[in-house]
């Protein structure tokens, strides 16, 4: 838009050029509008009377990295037969604004991308007041009536309105952002999903294990199926082996301590990816303990067999032969996994039937955390989650 705009101003044939004056901090581009006859908004008639200037400062999309001012001069007119003055009419100045079209237009484009209004505002020359003005004004409410087959929930951190979980609704397949809710609580998803009245249209609903989400899914949708995301029921397991080597660890003495925090990465890889050089720095380590080995098999065995199911039929009998394993371990470190697996099993399993993740609203909470700090934090939730909206339109 500004490559366009500085062409179509210059080529402009309405203004007449006095000067360009550029300073350290600004840009002023010194212009006039060419004299034609305007018509008397009292009476209608025709008149090229001119009463008085005036010198009128408008700011303007910004040049070369710079805040620009056009310092127009006015005129008045004057009409013949009723005597009303008035200004001169001027396409891209509207009616009793300080600044154009144009850079209202600009500013909206800016607050699509991952910047601060604080930025934006240094770079337009306008106060962040006139840009969260500007974004107040932008519509982006949801205007559907009903929702998707998939949907996604999740919470991400916000500390905006007095709340420190917000929670954001995905379509997972259609990858776009249904809406944001000031809190996580059931009492605010029921208020939200209560609204829908073609709720058994919902088919699956992908969360994490916050017990609030299940238990509203259940009430709302009653023919819906709950999936839990993989990365939140596979990331228990590196848990554990994690905690195994910091017990390990703690064990020996400084040098074989540093040993294994340096090494820590080569437990969490996939066996197959490692050189022949790091399966013996592996050994190593299991050389030290028989738990650290057992860890590392059950984790292993977890990716090899259970992550790779293509259904629920399958998961269900690896998830229960994997279950045993870790019990028959007697590692104290994956009776967590076990409690979790066992309390969420239908749900764990059921993501094996679906393509879809909490990937795409993951990829939203990582945009989401970025906009929040770079302003810093927000304090007003619904201009945070209009930004949201607006920057994910």
């Amino acid at each position: 838009m500004q490559g366009n705009y500085i062409t179509n101003f210059l080529k402009s044939e309405e203004i007449i050029w006095e000067g360009v004056i550029e300073h350290d901090d600004k840009i002023e581009l010194h212009i006039k509008m060419k004299q034609k006859p305007h018509i008397c908004p009292r009476c209608g008639e025709i008149t090229s009377k001119i009463h008085d200037y005036r010198v009128q400062r408008i700011k303007d999309v910004p040049l070369f990295g710079k805040p620009t001012v056009i310092v127009l001069k006015k005129r008045r007119y004057v009409c013949r037969c009723c005597g009303k003055k008035f200004y001169e009419h001027i396409d891209f100045l509207p009616r009793y604004h300080r600044m154009t079209n144009r850079l209202s237009i600009y500013i909206l484009q800016q607050l699509k991308k991952q910047q601060s209004m604080k930025d934006i505002s240094e770079v337009t020359g306008v106060s962040i007041t006139t840009v969260m003005r500007l974004l107040d004004r932008v519509g982006v409410e949801p205007d559907y009536k009903t929702l998707p087959e998939i949907i996604s929930i999740d919470e991400f951190k916000g500390n905006s309105g007095g709340r420190k979980y917000h929670c954001i609704i995905v379509d997972p397949k259609e990858r776009k952002i249904l809406d944001i809710l000031k809190d996580r609580k059931q009492e605010n998803l029921s208020e939200y999903f209560k609204r829908f009245k073609e709720r058994n249209k919902v088919k699956w609903v992908i969360i994490d294990m916050w017990r609030p989400f299940s238990d509203t899914v259940k009430t709302y949708f009653k023919g819906a199926k709950i999936a839990i995301d993989k990365f939140h029921f596979t990331r228990y397991i590196y848990w554990a082996i994690e905690n195994v080597r910091k017990r390990i660890q703690k064990e020996l003495p400084d040098n074989k301590r540093k040993y294994f925090k340096k090494s820590r990465k080569l437990l969490l890889a996939k066996y197959d990816t490692l050189t022949t050089e790091q399966k013996e720095e592996l050994e190593v380590m299991f050389w030290y303990s028989d738990d650290l080995r057992i860890a590392y098999l059950l984790k292993e065995e977890f990716n090899d067999k259970v992550l790779k199911c293509k259904n629920s039929k399958d998961a269900k009998i690896e998830l229960k032969r994997w279950i045993q394993l870790a019990k028959e371990s007697k590692i104290d470190e994956f009776k967590r996994c076990v409690q979790v697996f066992n309390r969420w099993f239908e749900e764990i399993t059921n993501a094996f039937d679906i393509p879809y993740t909490n990937s795409v609203t993951e990829g939203y909470n990582n945009k989401i955390k970025v906009l929040k700090r770079l302003a810093y934090g927000y304090r007003n939730f619904y201009r945070f989650r209009k930004r949201i909206l607006y920057c994910n339109a």
